[in-house]
């Protein structure tokens, strides 16, 4: 489930207050302290300062009291006129119906029964400045007159109106295990921020039943069972405007039941249209088991002539894979033939990123195609009688009421639930369980509730977050529930173990071509577009999914003989290419060149030149580098791909928030050119090959050429392209000024960033720092681009 506050930054603090305000702005919008004893011990300047910004900027402070093992009764709360006892147990919580602070929480009636926890504070308040929001009973007191003066009916949560100090607050006597607390809670964030942390009272409900027409003997609809489907759908909407389930057929399994059965699914035909539908596989066949496109597509024609036939509609652009088998990972042929065949969509799916946990699960857009996350609600095709339901009645109702499937719904605006046909059958235990836990929504919330169409779900999830449109692809082997949807003609030994990432013009071609002279290294096959580099993880091809990025690796006979790798030298300074390589190669080594970012910025703005780039030829590298937000946009391209890769440190610290630096190497790009023998046995040494290639055997120094060259039969040597080491004009002294300027920060945290991980400083960057003023000066300058 969500948070619904997700798009606002969240700031967990420690001993010290963060920075508060931005130039003349507040930059919170309300305090939460998890344990209410940090307020109130917080020393006199910290507490002055936090009491001080709430007042100007109207912040208000919520605050839980943690369990205590000492038992109080009447203790003052330190610096309120305000009182608390400890460690009770508690019981029939109510709600002060006309406070202000409710918005999402509805006062329904008293909710009858033990509280959780047995260490519960209560407030006895001792000034016009408090109201009570929730109430309790005491268990203990039943039957007596009281303990310390203390009244059996408590306050549980208590609202500070602001009046005593000019700060409103909020206190909650437990924490937030009691599932009204978590309504509350929301309800607080929204009320103390004046409304800027809120998140919408409308909430979308379509409910799935899947494997229509599957299932044994015994376990299918009866004619019974659907009148009451009907029934119950009819009570459901006067809460939930629209809802209608949504029925998943396999046909093949159309009349397999007993004779009563049979009836069943006749007359469920008979009353197609009060619901909508939408299409399984004719068979139940997992798509991925498909390898065949043809049979794949022969198996979905099936279904929908049977659909046609039977007078089901086949137009809802909406389908679910059984098992959600094809869906994620993706089986490309499945999402061809739902294009093709069914004009679908929209899908959804349990399965990405992973099942669990249930709050994760996000969307993502491939092929067209709208992937929602689906949602389970408890029941399962297993789960068709009360009596033998996991826990019985109690763990159910405990759902419902409160539970998992009661805040899946608060706190996600858009649910899609998966059921089978069978939990509709016999106990019917998911009519009970939609209608009871829509009735207590409606008694506990202010929420409301609206069924649509698949197609309008989807638009309107990814207008709310359209962040997830994008996929992050993961590794399949990483999770069991994904191995067993992926088909096994697939491996993930077809996946490279290190990456070469960059940044261009660093040498990354030449050491490319060092490894592929590994017996042990394979590289990629060539792509028709990008040559040796597949550009897979930083730009469009990203979006042509993992079959299409795998088809580039040959499959090793033995997996733990050959390195396969990958060299793309855009990888290293594209913003979203860490998390997508760690999603997908969490287990990686990681390999990063880099030269002198002055040398590096000159080569590729003469790069851009010999291959006949029109604006690197009409403006000079000077006029380049300080072109301004004025200059075309062609000219401030090319500045940023001359000056951006070289903020090595910037780069680099992006991909340590997700890989560990034993999984990287940095190596010094001018070492690779003067002495790459020593170069890749180092290399070879933090990638584990075993054994040692001989370099010294494979390259020879090519004075023509002036760098290092492969060694072939015996006497002859082959060198890199004519494009490789062509010798340009010296730089101008006005560029090479500006350079040192600009530079000067992003080297200076390269050199700290090295010596913290360990490595020498290169020869080149004890240059480039040699004229480091004593003053930065170069501040205004690196952060122009």
């Amino acid at each position: 489930m969500y948070f619904p506050f997700s798009r606002y930054k969240l700031e967990v603090v420690g001993k010290s207050l963060p920075i508060l305000t931005n130039v003349d702005k507040g930059k919170y919008g309300v305090i939460v302290f998890e344990n209410l004893d940090r307020y109130l011990t917080m020393d006199k300047w910290n507490r002055e300062l936090l009491d001080k910004y709430c007042r100007q900027y109207q912040v208000g402070i919520i605050g839980f009291m943690s369990p205590r093992e000492e038992s109080l009764i009447g203790a003052q709360l330190r610096g309120f006129p305000l009182h608390i006892h400890t460690n009770f147990k508690l019981k029939d919580a109510e709600l002060k119906a006309d406070s202000p602070v409710l918005r999402i929480t509805r006062a329904g009636d008293v909710l009858w029964g033990p509280l959780p926890g047995n260490d519960w504070t209560v407030f006895s308040p001792n000034h016009s400045t408090y109201e009570p929001l929730a109430m309790g009973s005491i268990q203990a007191l039943e039957g007596s007159a009281g303990f310390g003066g203390l009244s059996s009916n408590v306050i549980t949560v208590l609202r500070d109106c602001g009046e005593f100090d000019g700060i409103q607050r909020i206190f909650f006597g437990s924490g937030l295990d009691f599932w009204l607390h978590r309504l509350l809670f929301l309800d607080s964030m929204s009320f103390l921020s004046h409304g800027r942390l809120s998140t919408s009272l409308q909430r979308y409900i379509q409910v799935d039943i899947d494997d229509i027409f599957v299932g044994q003997k015994g376990t299918r609809l009866t004619p019974s069972d659907v009148e009451s489907i009907i029934d119950t759908q009819s009570r459901i909407q006067t809460i939930v405007p629209g809802f209608r389930f949504n029925m998943g057929y396999s046909g093949k399994f159309f009349n397999h039941g007993t004779d009563e059965e049979n009836k069943g699914d006749e007359y469920l035909l008979q009353r197609a249209k009060e619901f909508t539908w939408f299409g399984h596989m004719w068979s139940h066949q997992q798509p991925h088991l498909y390898e065949n496109i043809t049979l794949l597509e022969a198996d979905m024609i099936l279904n929908k002539k049977f659909a046609i036939e039977h007078g089901i509609p086949t137009d809802s652009g909406y389908s679910v894979s059984p098992h959600h088998s094809g869906v994620y990972p993706v089986h490309e042929a499945l999402y061809e033939m739902w294009k093709k065949l069914w004009n679908i969509h929209v899908t959804s799916t349990e399965e990405y990123p992973h099942l669990r946990p249930a709050r994760l699960r996000r969307g993502f857009i491939h092929r067209g195609i709208m992937v929602l996350p689906r949602q389970t609600c408890g029941l399962y095709t297993h789960t068709i009688y009360i009596d033998k339901y996991p826990g019985g009645r109690s763990t159910l109702d405990s759902s419902i009421k409160g539970g998992e499937l009661f805040q899946t719904i608060v706190f996600n605006r858009i649910n899609i639930f998966m059921t089978h046909m069978s939990n509709y059958g016999n106990d019917r235990l998911a009519l009970y369980t939609f209608e009871a836990a829509t009735k207590f929504l409606q008694c506990w919330t202010n929420l409301q509730f609206q069924s649509i169409s698949a197609l309008q779900l989807a638009d309107k999830y990814f207008r709310m977050y359209p962040e997830e449109s994008e996929p992050v692809w993961g590794n399949p082997c990483d999770d069991q529930r994904h191995m067993k949807i992926w088909s096994q003609n697939k491996t993930c030994d077809q996946l490279p173990r290190f990456l070469v990432l960059g940044p261009q013009k660093t040498g990354t071609t030449a050491l490319y071509t060092f490894l592929s002279m590994h017996p042990a290294i394979v590289s990629n096959y060539p792509s028709p577009e990008t040559f040796e580099e597949i550009q897979f993880f930083n730009g469009k091809n990203y979006y042509k999914g993992l079959d299409w990025y795998m088809s580039f690796f040959p499959v090793p006979k033995n997996s733990t003989a050959k390195f396969l790798f990958e060299k793309s030298a855009t990888y290293f300074d594209g913003e979203l290419v860490p998390r997508r390589v760690h999603a997908l190669l969490p287990k990686a080594k990681l390999v990063i060149i880099i030269i002198s970012p002055a040398k590096r910025a000159y080569s590729w703005y003469q790069h851009m030149r010999s291959h006949g780039d029109p604006t690197a030829l009409n403006y000079t590298f000077y006029q380049v580098l300080t072109a301004g937000d004025a200059q075309p946009k062609a000219l401030r391209d090319i500045r940023f791909r001359c000056l951006s890769p070289g903020m090595y440190a910037h780069h680099l610290d992006r991909w340590l928030l997700y890989f560990p630096p034993q999984q990287i190497s940095v190596i010094d790009g001018e070492q690779v050119r003067l002495d790459p023998v020593t170069s890749m046995t180092k290399l070879q040494h933090f990638l584990k090959i075993r054994p040692i290639f001989d370099y010294s055997l494979h390259l020879r120094y090519d004075a023509r050429k002036g760098f290092f060259c492969q060694v072939v039969n015996g006497d002859h040597t082959k060198c890199l392209g004519r494009s490789k080491g062509r010798h340009y004009p010296a730089m101008d002294a006005q560029s090479a000024k500006y350079l040192q300027s600009f530079y000067m920060t992003h080297n200076i945290a390269l050199e700290k960033l090295l010596k913290r991980l360990g490595y020498p400083i290169p020869l080149w960057l004890e240059e480039d720092l040699s004229d480091r003023p004593v003053n930065n000066q170069a501040v205004e300058l690196s952060n122009s681009i």
